[in-house]
């Protein structure tokens, strides 16, 4: 079992939270993760009798609960937000109530409105690249630091950078015999989430549109979506596309990563990007193989930035620093791939670029981003597949792309 970074977090949350919810998508681990860190009754809400007496009486069935209670699968059941928070505001002992559920609650204001300010959301993505080796990873907090990068050479092949991007990170999928047995795995997953999943939370009856959708996102990943384009491709009307995007991004599988416009000179597109929760799950709906990627190496650098893309995402739940992710593109053409702004208006920017020879014009974003906005500018990194760590000029770098997760990064604590 993979020791995950979040069980720190989770740990601290507990401390002085009466409600922590474990979110994330199916088959990330929440409920190991949760299990190997509260000793308490633990019940699921996919079993289908646990959850009929939850909705029969939801104030007696959380009554009756011992704290710490364990509830698995709590957007299968919203009647005991209420009734959790009753029991709550009569006794907020800290860490009484650990949930996990396969929806993102802030997504559902019903429900996240219900326990405001009473349960503190964790997010579990599928496990980082830092978490496959025993690393916690702390690319972000150094990013954002004063001192130069310093990493020895890359010994990440092309090969196995290839094999990590198209396995992802799914503890299901990790360490599978052969991409035969990935592929069957990917196909049952998303099957699972589109007709089982996304159902759950909302009546619709165009489930058989949902997996078009999907993979019409995934040919399309890190580009910028355009909704009336997308709809009438699937022949859809917008408001129902919106509303299918909206309940595959709630279920996780959806990500989006909104355009950065700050007080920049250049106007800049507010469009979001698109993209899938894991590299691997993104490659199988593209058919990508690392054969296919011998002949068509095109088909890598959109991978690749996805790939990035969400490794970063799964270090802000952890990293000291508090920030978020966003994609620069203005309207005479410039375009960053990764702009990350943290709560103070710092910034890091970053490129990533599927080439071990990067050449000055792939600076050209990150440059634009330093000199339009020098004070807040903290440094830019172009995330390449060379071997060395080198300045490319006034706080701008090249960097392997393992850089991801081994700048910055300490062994994990064994003790959790």
């Amino acid at each position: 079992m993979y020791q995950r970074t979040l069980s720190t977090a989770l740990r601290d949350a507990l401390t002085d939270t009466p409600v922590v919810l474990v979110s994330g998508a199916r088959q990330t681990g929440k409920s190991t993760l949760v299990q190997s860190v509260v000793q308490g009754d633990y019940l699921t809400f996919d079993d289908v009798v646990t959850a009929a007496a939850a909705r029969a009486d939801p104030q007696g069935f959380i009554g009756a609960l011992r704290r710490p209670a364990i509830l698995d699968e709590v957007q299968l059941v919203p009647e005991i937000f209420r009734a959790i928070k009753y029991h709550v505001d009569r006794d907020r002992r800290p860490g009484s109530f650990i949930l996990t559920g396969s929806a993102n609650v802030l997504l559902l204001p019903n429900l996240s409105d219900t326990l405001a300010g009473r349960m503190e959301v964790l997010t579990l993505w599928p496990l980082s690249q830092g978490e496959l080796s025993g690393m916690r990873e702390g690319f972000i907090d150094v990013a954002f630091g004063p001192a130069p990068p310093v990493l020895g050479p890359s010994l990440l092949t092309q090969q196995d950078l290839i094999l990590r991007v198209l396995e992802g990170g799914f503890p299901e999928v990790v360490g599978r015999a052969n991409l035969r047995r990935s592929h069957a795995w990917f196909r049952s997953y998303s099957t699972t989430v589109l007709q089982r999943h996304v159902r759950d939370l909302s009546d619709i009856d165009a489930l058989a549109e949902l997996p078009r959708l999907l993979e019409r996102v995934a040919a399309q990943a890190m580009g910028i979506a355009n909704v009336a384009s997308l709809a009438r491709s699937l022949d859809l009307p917008a408001t129902s596309l919106r509303r299918y995007l909206n309940l595959l991004s709630a279920s996780y599988v959806v990500q989006a990563v909104p355009g950065w416009s700050r007080q920049l000179t250049a106007r800049t597109a507010k469009t979001e990007k698109l993209t899938l929760l894991d590299s691997g799950l993104l490659a199988d709906l593209q058919n990508v193989t690392a054969g296919r990627l011998r002949m068509e190496r095109s088909l890598f650098g959109p991978l690749l930035e996805s790939f990035v893309m969400m490794e970063l995402r799964k270090q802000l739940e952890w990293a000291d620093t508090l920030a978020q992710l966003y994609y620069l593109r203005t309207h005479t053409g410039t375009e960053v791939d990764i702009v990350i702004e943290s709560t103070d208006g710092r910034v890091v920017a970053i490129e990533v670029k599927a080439t071990a020879s990067p050449d000055r014009r792939d600076f050209r974003g990150l440059e634009f981003i330093r000199d339009n906005y020098p004070d807040r500018f903290v440094r830019g990194v172009l995330l390449y597949t060379g071997e060395q760590t080198l300045p490319f000029g006034d706080r701008i770098w090249a960097m392997p792309i393992d850089g991801l997760w081994r700048w910055g990064a300490v062994p994990m604590d064994p003790s959790g």
